[in-house]
């Protein structure tokens, strides 16, 4: 082992679909492309870059703090709201400006005087974590919190719940179903994070990438 670090993969963990997409765009704006990862058809799980000695493997959203927080990743790109979620101990460094949307608090009309009121009330969300602080902490509102994995629309309209926590880009799937935004929680956008151990090893590296990346975001 040579005590020089430049011997050493910088590692990327990409959330899976539209944000490892726009992600790989940038880190080529600024001289580091991942041709193989263009490959459909490769079966391959870790893509690297010899020359500069990077590689990048795709994951699932909501595990990808995961493999930063324990150093299997240096770098990660992931979505805020995933961040709130998993609560990971990692640097969150740059904002990439894209795949914005808001985290709120959604359901029918009629459930406004309940949020006014501070009843006590069921939430449905896909973000329990996200739910409960901004409800408790936020509002100091008692409510109970019903985890769901699929179409969390549905809880105030078979009447699992009085309202919803969700992710709103148009909030036309809102209005179909008769829903609206009550409350906003928090502006949400693609992050990049950075292991706390890699953040001081590999200092240079990732300011310059880092640097590179803030160049490129404020000329698009």
């Amino acid at each position: 082992m040579s005590g020089n670090n430049n011997d050493r993969y910088l590692t990327f963990a990409l959330g899976k679909g539209r944000l490892a997409n726009k992600a790989l765009e940038l880190f080529e704006q600024i001289g580091i492309p991942c041709e193989e990862m263009k490959d459909k058809d490769s079966r391959k799980l870790i893509f690297v870059n010899e020359e500069q000695k990077c590689r990048f493997f795709l994951s699932k959203g909501p595990d990808v703090p995961t493999y930063v927080e324990y150093g299997a990743a240096d770098i990660g790109i992931v979505g805020k709201d995933t961040i709130l979620e998993e609560n990971r101990r990692v640097f969150e460094v740059l904002d990439l400006g894209f795949g914005k949307c808001r985290m709120c608090v959604c359901g029918p009309l009629s459930a406004k005087e309940k949020l006014q009121h501070r009843e006590r009330i069921r939430v449905a969300s896909k973000y329990p974590v996200i739910a409960r602080d901004y409800f408790h902490n936020v509002k100091h509102q008692t409510v109970d919190i019903i985890k769901l994995n699929g179409s969390v629309e549905l809880g105030p309209i078979v009447g699992l719940s009085d309202v919803i926590v969700d992710i709103v880009e148009t909030g036309s799937t809102l209005k179909e179903n008769g829903l609206t935004v009550l409350e906003e929680i928090c502006p949400l956008s693609a992050r990049m994070i950075v292991n706390q151990v890699s953040m001081k090893m590999e200092y240079e590296r990732i300011s310059r990438i880092m640097q590179d990346l803030k160049k490129v975001l404020e000329q698009n």
